[in-house]
């Protein structure tokens, strides 16, 4: 039986997919296999000893110590392109509401609640000051063409507008689903330079920390509209403000409002709305379910941030799971230990990311525990794991 704790409430079309015969779930459970989280902040938490696995119901990993995680041999799990189409839809939400002055216009017309039988008059009178260009015909810039980048450039090309896009990273399956009309920019600048609108859709890194700055604003259109609703790191706020003021930028759609944003009178701030549907929380909880069964039965990993992507068909009841840091040698020690207590391997696959490396053995007969200890002490080991395969 596996124990799962929820730190925050998960959607019941998620949860509905842990057997209940194989799982117990409850936001308060001793010793759980593995933690099911949204937005709940981990730093802070002591993570019991006994937690496999972290899957969050979402793509950002910020309120995970997944540092913490790896030294122990943790699993960290996303959902990316769970919420692809939510974001995608307040993506182009923020292309027109950049350019039609509808919020501003909104907020307007509220102020003529008083004026009575005077209201129709006064909105003709006054519509002109909110005024703005249609997106047909205009040219969108995409930086970044993973699962929401791609489904937004698809859409803006279908609204009628050019479309150029930028990611030197794209993926073979992002490529396959991009349309033919999205034109591609060799360089970051180059797209800076034509587009007359900017959305942005990287994850926030070391690389993409304040990627939008002053020097690559000055390569901007004058009038350029920026909407972000990946991470608000990506823009230099202060560089962002400046260039609001001096006209280079008409307007700022965000999903990260701070208090020098919302004091700024072009900026459009949304509460960090970009998830926020019923469906993209269903279609992460059951993203988020599905990847953690599929690693505390089977032991293989997809979608984690800090281990590799690692899986193998079991073919035989028996499996050895090990996480050790990327360093050589670790393969043959492990096969040695196996091979001197007899165990006969029947397949082995080994992945590493970065600093961890991940490997899935099978055998023919079960592994004895003196010999899964002597595993455990090698220099380097930081997790093993053995599934018998009912």
């Amino acid at each position: 039986m596996f124990r799962i704790l929820t730190a925050n409430k998960i959607s019941p079309r998620g949860l509905e997919l842990f057997p209940r015969d194989m799982y117990e779930i409850a936001s308060e459970i001793p010793n759980p296999d593995a933690i099911l989280v949204r937005s709940a902040d981990l730093h802070s938490v002591e993570i019991p000893s006994s937690v496999k696995a972290i899957a969050r119901a979402g793509a950002g990993v910020n309120n995970i110590p997944v540092d913490l995680c790896s030294e122990r041999g943790i699993v960290v799990f996303n959902t990316p392109g769970a919420n692809a189409n939510a974001v995608k839809e307040l993506a182009i939400a923020g292309l027109l509401l950049s350019s039609r002055k509808i919020v501003e216009g909104i907020a307007w017309g509220k102020t003529l609640i008083e004026k009575g039988d005077e209201v129709p008059d006064l909105v003709e009178k006054g519509k002109s000051q909110f005024e703005g260009p249609e997106i047909k015909g205009k040219t969108l810039g995409v930086i970044g063409l993973g699962a929401i980048g791609v489904m937004v450039a698809n859409d803006a090309v279908n609204l009628g507008m050019d479309v150029i896009g930028y990611d030197p990273y794209i993926s073979v399956d992002a490529a396959w689903n991009l349309s033919r009309e999205v034109k591609k920019a060799e360089t970051l600048e180059g797209l800076l330079r034509v587009a007359d609108y900017i959305t942005l859709h990287v994850p926030l890194m070391d690389a993409t920390k304040g990627m939008i700055d002053m020097e690559k604003i000055r390569l901007m259109k004058k009038g350029v509209r920026l909407i972000n609703l990946a991470r608000g790191g990506l823009v230099n706020d202060a560089d962002l403000i400046q260039a609001l003021q001096e006209g280079k930028i008409s307007c700022y759609v965000t999903d990260f409002p701070n208090a020098e944003l919302l004091k700024q009178e072009r900026v459009l701030c949304i509460p960090h709305l970009g998830a926020s549907t019923p469906e993209a929380e269903e279609n992460c909880a059951e993203m988020a379910v599905l990847q953690l069964r599929d690693y505390l039965e089977a032991g293989n990993i997809k979608n984690s941030v800090n281990f590799p992507h690692c899986k193998l068909e079991q073919r035989s009841p028996y499996r050895l799971l090990v996480a050790n840091r990327n360093v050589p040698n670790m393969v043959g020690q492990i096969t040695t230990i196996l091979a001197e207590g007899n165990i006969n391997i029947t397949d082995l696959i080994n992945h590493h990311k970065d600093k961890y490396a991940y490997n899935i053995i099978d055998t023919e007969s079960p592994i004895p525990d003196h010999l899964i200890q002597k595993i455990q002490a090698v220099e380097g080991i930081i997790r093993v794991r053995v599934i018998e395969k009912k």
